[in-house]
């Protein structure tokens, strides 16, 4: 909802600007001047002070000041509980303020926080995955180097057994070699 503009600059009156400081002076200056005038109407008369005798009836106005005096009595405390009020809200924002501030650094201290352990566990965990990395690596160079192991003591044996049966073609040296070509047969895929 859009605002008048009237109603915009009557909001704006109720801010808080320097003329105030001033007008909040005024009820209790007022206050005080009355409540001389009373006094003085009251305990002085003609006799004491000539310029008494151009007042038709003081003690009518003596009441009159009175009535005024209250009067001023109670805008200077509507004035003094309106200052008072402003100061508990304005030290009220302020404590909130903090507050505030507090909560905002405890947050980005426990984000902070979070962030470091996330960083150091994703380092671990990068740590563990080259470790595991590495075992695997080594795992598999080693099995590789037994499988060419076992590769070379299967063609040595092969070719022992080649060339006892063509250095001796005899019936022995045949059924070695039988079985190292049935060996080879079985398992060569997987040598």
């Amino acid at each position: 909802m859009v605002n008048p503009p009237w109603l915009l600059a009557r909001m704006n009156l109720f801010r808080y600007q320097p003329w105030v400081n001033l007008l909040t002076l005024l009820p209790g200056t007022s206050l005080t001047l009355l409540t001389i005038a009373v006094a003085f109407l009251r305990f002085y008369n003609e006799e004491d002070f000539r310029f008494l005798g151009y007042l038709a009836q003081p003690r009518i106005w003596s009441n009159r000041l009175t009535v005024a005096v209250l009067l001023v009595a109670v805008v200077n405390f509507g004035v003094e509980w309106n200052l008072r009020n402003r100061e508990t809200n304005r030290l009220a924002e302020a404590e909130q303020r903090r507050s505030e501030a507090a909560a905002r650094a405890a947050n980005e201290r426990a984000e902070e926080i979070n962030r470091r352990t996330q960083e150091e566990q994703r380092r671990s965990e990068e740590a563990v995955r080259a470790a595991n990395e590495r075992a695997e690596e080594i795992n598999r160079r080693a099995e590789e180097r037994e499988r060419a192991a076992r590769r070379a003591r299967v063609e040595a044996r092969c070719r022992a057994a080649q060339i006892r049966f063509q250095l001796e073609p005899s019936q022995g040296n045949r059924q070695s070699l039988a079985a190292v070509l049935a060996v080879l047969e079985e398992y060569g895929d997987t040598l």
